[in-house]
């Protein structure tokens, strides 16, 4: 199961796990698609993977598995 982290990584966007917008690698590093598009270009910066559309997780999902909540926002 994914962690749906809660923001970017880069900017600390935040970017809820029902909505769509987020982009993660295989390590679920995540980042917004504003920073992708700006900078990263598909790249993740930790890992050099390939970034992906991350998918969205219902509400009723959520309930029953919630995201993730500490933050990697990193200046």
């Amino acid at each position: 199961m994914l962690a749906m982290r809660p923001d970017c990584e880069s900017c600390g966007k935040d970017l809820p796990a029902e909505q769509a917008g987020a982009l993660i690698c295989s390590f679920e590093c995540t980042f917004c698609e504003s920073c992708n598009s700006d900078k990263l270009h598909d790249i993740c910066p930790n890992c050099g993977g390939i970034l992906k559309t991350r998918p969205t997780r219902s509400a009723e999902l959520l309930a029953k598995y919630p995201a993730f909540t500490e933050r990697k926002y990193r200046c």
